[in-house]
């Protein structure tokens, strides 16, 4: 990809961050002003929840697995995966507007904790179909 566009990028401001430690990475999300998941129908990542838990923006590609957790304009921002222009226009709204934005980020983490928080919610419910499954032997 550099090969293709590095030339027109400041790379200065480009990070490769490689693999890092779990709690850099929640850091990193947090002092970013968007995190754009682009995904063409696959499984929703734990990244981009772990992102929006974090209040990171997430500008998402409007899939499936991403509609099904991001409402655009509510807890984040919707582009079209085939429109790079459009994914450009999001971005640059997202940095032009940060109070707009700062409401669309609580939005996204209370939403994540209300929904998938492990110890009040998913494990519960994993915990409740391990038991269900168990007792139908």
């Amino acid at each position: 990809m550099l090969e293709e566009v590095g030339r027109d990028l400041d790379m200065s401001r480009v990070h490769f961050l490689g693999k890092i430690p779990y709690p850099q990475f929640l850091k990193m999300l947090q002092i970013s002003s968007a995190h754009v998941y682009l995904t063409y129908p696959f499984v929703l990542s734990w990244s981009m929840l772990e992102a929006m838990a974090s209040e990171c923006l997430v500008i998402g590609s409007r899939t499936p697995p991403v509609q099904e957790v991001l409402e655009d304009g509510v807890n984040g921002l919707l582009v079209d995966f085939f429109e790079p222009s459009q994914i450009v226009e999001r971005i640059d709204e997202a940095l032009e507007q940060p109070d707009r934005m700062r409401e669309i980020r609580q939005r996204a983490r209370r939403m994540v904790i209300d929904r998938y928080d492990l110890k009040t919610i998913c494990l519960p419910q994993q915990l409740t179909l391990i038991e269900t499954l168990a007792s139908q032997r």
